[in-house]
């Protein structure tokens, strides 16, 4: 357990030890409880056995006694018993009397059967006494025996006790860590959410900077907010002419391409005379990968339209040089045509399309960082998981079956392993 475990909260930067919580508190709580629990068990062992201890001498005593009892019971009896006999014999041998002689050959006769009674007397002294060891060993045995069930009892309610309460903390920090992570998703998404407008804005904000800071001579137009219409006009100014012509621009950001949004600026581009949009968008439509003319629109990325703005502005110009000359008008279309078709134009096409492939490249590079990034956190989480398992593991190895088994911890039923 010298590998350290940490929930790093992205929140208020705090760091939880997470083994070193768990572990010196359930190892403190198990140790306190099996301790007192063993030594009330060991208290009663003692004063069941002191008990024992005492009935066994008890019974030792009443042993003697009853023996030197019966022992003096049986001398005063045979001395009584030869006493009375010797008595009667000296009277029938004094009186010689066949009588008296068959009379005494009676009460040897009687004599014999009494001693005869004694030693069966005797006998089932002896065997009561033989009973009474039985007794006391079965007496012995069932007191061993239920101190053994009690025992076994209590420490089986204290292991159920502690599988419970284990499982119970386990669970409890998994709900913390599943209830954590939920939170932090949510805070994400309604983030995410909360923060779409103002990504908008400064998106909007972002195209019209750029365009104030890359061509200062033209007058950059802000439409309010509320009003009807896109982001912001550009109107085109260069040193021999103001008002060359006008693109108008509008600035998207949410995550699908919505099909609406096509005829909608077709439709604010007519309401103020504008013929050229360009649309700046974080989504495509699905037929489309990169940027492009759609309707008559031009979709791009906010990557994409810094080229595609400088390329647009000087159409712009070249449209409107042409449109002002009305001398030569066909000379002038005819260079207009030239240049449109000629290599400097497609050059300029070619180094916009090789600098958004440039741009497409740092994009990927930035998912694969995210992606990166994502990996790194799922690979957090499986690390508090393991380290969770681990602990767990060792706790079982520490108190044996008193720690339950945890379902989600275990190998589901019929799951087997290959080693290779």
């Amino acid at each position: 357990m010298e590998q350290k475990t940490t929930i790093h909260c992205p929140n208020c930067d705090f760091e939880l030890d997470v083994n070193d919580i768990i572990y010196h508190q359930l190892e403190e709580d198990i140790k306190k409880q099996f301790n007192y629990r063993l030594a009330e068990e060991k208290r009663k062992y003692d004063n069941q056995a002191e008990i024992l201890k005492l009935e066994k001498e008890k019974l030792e005593e009443e042993k003697k006694k009853a023996e030197e009892y019966i022992k003096e019971r049986v001398e005063k009896k045979l001395m009584a018993e030869t006493e009375l006999m010797e008595i009667s014999i000296r009277q029938k041998m004094e009186t010689a009397d066949s009588y008296k002689y068959e009379k005494m050959q009676k009460e040897l006769n009687d004599m014999s059967n009494k001693l005869k009674e004694f030693n069966e007397a005797k006998l089932e002294v002896q065997t009561l006494k033989r009973e009474k060891n039985v007794m006391k060993e079965t007496i012995e045995a069932a007191a061993l025996k239920q101190l053994n069930e009690t025992l076994q009892t209590e420490t089986d309610r204290i292991r159920k006790t502690e599988q419970d309460k284990t499982e119970l903390q386990i669970k409890e920090l998994q709900k913390k860590l599943d209830d954590q992570i939920k939170l932090t998703d949510e805070m994400k998404r309604k983030q995410e959410q909360g923060s779409m407008q103002l990504q908008g804005e400064i998106q909007e904000l972002a195209i019209e900077e750029w365009l104030r800071r890359s061509f200062p001579l033209d007058t950059i137009q802000e439409i309010k907010k509320g009003a009807n219409g896109a982001d912001c006009i550009q109107v085109v100014n260069t040193y021999a002419k103001e008002n060359c012509g006008m693109i108008y621009y509008e600035s998207k950001r949410a995550k699908i391409f919505a099909g609406d949004w096509i005829e909608k600026f077709k439709t604010d581009m007519r309401s103020k005379g504008i013929a050229i949009g360009i649309l700046v968008t974080q989504s495509f439509p699905k037929t489309m990968e990169r940027m492009g003319l759609i309707e008559g629109v031009w979709v791009c990325s906010y990557e994409e339209f810094k080229g595609l703005s400088a390329v647009i502005r000087e159409y712009v110009i070249k449209i409107d040089e042409t449109v002002a000359s009305q001398e030569n008008k066909g000379d002038k279309m005819e260079m207009l045509y030239n240049y449109l078709t000629g290599q400097a134009f497609r050059a300029q096409f070619e180094a916009i399309v090789e600098g958004f492939t440039q741009m497409q490249n740092d994009l990927n590079k930035e998912k694969r960082a995210m992606n990166t990034l994502w990996s790194a956190r799922e690979k957090q989480i499986e690390k508090v998981l393991h380290n969770t398992s681990g602990i767990h593991g060792s706790l079982r190895g520490l108190a044996g079956n008193a720690i339950a088994t945890i379902k989600s911890l275990e190998l589901d039923e019929g799951t087997v392993l290959e080693i290779e």
